[in-house]
């Protein structure tokens, strides 16, 4: 079953059976946890935390900071399609490399800024080249090569690391400033980004067929018993980029989950100066992010096991509703000052993220099928991340001009709701091979 048509396998030894007797998958997963959660720590994660004292510093807008993100959303959809075709035929080890160094290097650089645009390109441009090419559209893309009947955990454990960039680089970034200063601050990060890629660079592979492995650690014989069936269907059944962009599903699963997932970069980028604005220190600010990160977190493993079980079109539902409601209760919980609420509220709004990654890796492989999933991917990210892109500065904006981000957060609520309803609009595409299979009967 090996995938002979697409070129460019890598030639390393193969990792027969994986290391110790794990499939060779599972070390993937890890791979996949770490590398999201330094890219997307560095790119979101720690941003907030450096908002205000960078700002207060360099005598800079809030909008005008958080341009960056904006520009570096813009630059990630474009450089998306070539990553995204780069994995599907050589996988991500030399990009997870590059992007290693690159990820590092610009951290550390950032330290020097004087003016904004060093701002804008270091961490607008440098630095989310270097996030691209060692985050998630490499690695969800390999895991979910790697699994088809376990892909709801495996990508809910991978997925963990966004999450646990909260927990631990938020706080880290906060407890830096405040000991070190904001410019010495990005240069611990910086080293320590390197130190933690390179070494998981090594791990990645692009596909089990290249290594004569089989998808979900099946064995020969269990393949040949039947047991493999659902992973060749899934391959034989994908749909190529062209293909993809002609259905309608792609484009209702490209804005329902752009829009519910608004949320996360909004919050990331600007939920610490929300929290500040009302009242907070910088340290309960941040704890905020740790509150949302830590059931976000926990709950990807919940929501990836419940995902193989029921159809994760519809449990996509139920997170687009859960994400909405808690961003509000936020809103209302902190200016009312109650704190028990405040928590509660982040604490759910964490529940509702812990589900977004895992349903959408998920949605996406079992519409389009692995085998070109790179390529299908990384063709809706313009408009995805087009979406993604506006609800930071526009919060920022919102502020700039209102003086509070109340209104942005209830918009962005709304859109969330919406999202259910383009979900629910969507339907798999049908297949040429299962138009095939039913002439044929």
């Amino acid at each position: 079953m090996a995938d002979t048509s697409v070129a460019g396998a890598p030639s390393e030894a193969a990792p027969r059976g994986g290391i110790r007797g794990v499939y060779y998958g599972w070390w993937l997963v890890g791979a996949a946890f770490t590398g999201q959660l330094i890219s997307v720590g560095a790119q979101n994660y720690v941003f907030g935390a450096f908002l205000k004292p960078m700002t207060d510093d360099l005598d800079w807008g809030r909008s005008e900071f958080v341009l960056a993100r904006t520009i570096g959303m813009g630059l990630f959809a474009m450089t998306g399609l070539f990553i995204g075709s780069y994995v599907d035929r050589r996988g991500g080890r030399q990009l997870m490399r590059v992007g290693a160094l690159l990820l590092g290097a610009t951290m550390f650089g950032q330290s020097y800024v004087q003016e904004l645009w060093q701002w804008w390109f270091l961490n607008g441009v440098m630095l989310t080249s270097g996030a691209a090419m060692t985050g998630n559209l490499v690695v969800n893309v390999t895991v979910s090569k790697w699994f088809v009947e376990k892909r709801g955990r495996a990508v809910g454990v991978a997925a963990m690391g966004v999450s646990f960039a909260g927990v631990v680089l938020t706080p880290l970034a906060a407890v830096l400033i405040d000991a070190r200063g904001w410019r010495e601050a990005w240069q611990w990060l910086g080293v320590g980004a390197v130190l933690v890629l390179l070494p998981v660079s090594f791990l990645m592979r692009r596909a089990p067929e290249d290594y004569g492995l089989y998808p979900d650690g099946k064995t020969a014989e269990e393949v040949a018993a039947g047991g493999g069936a659902r992973a060749a269907a899934d391959f034989a059944s994908s749909l190529t980029r062209s293909e993809a962009l002609r259905t309608r599903a792609f484009y209702l699963l490209v804005f329902s989950f752009g829009l519910g997932a608004l949320s996360i970069g909004m919050i990331l980028v600007n939920g610490i100066s929300f929290m500040e604005d009302a009242g907070y220190s910088l340290t309960t600010a941040a704890l905020m992010i740790t509150v949302t990160s830590i059931p976000s977190m926990l709950t990807k493993p919940v929501w990836g096991y419940f995902i193989d079980r029921i159809d994760a079109q519809r449990m996509s539902i139920v997170g687009f509703v859960v994400t909405s409601a808690s961003l509000v209760a936020v809103v209302v919980t902190v200016r009312a000052g109650m704190d028990w609420g405040v928590y509660s509220s982040f604490f759910m709004l964490g529940v509702g993220w812990g589900g977004l990654i895992p349903l959408q890796e998920v949605v996406w492989a079992s519409f389009f099928g692995r085998r070109y999933l790179g390529a299908v991917r990384s063709a809706g990210m313009p408009m995805a991340l087009g979406m993604g892109a506006t609800a930071p500065v526009a919060t920022a904006f919102y502020f700039d001009r209102v003086g509070n981000y109340d209104g942005a957060f209830l918009a962005v609520a709304g859109f969330g709701l919406l999202a259910v309803v383009l979900i629910l609009l969507a339907r798999p595409p049908v297949r040429a091979a299962a138009e095939d299979a039913a002439a044929a009967s």
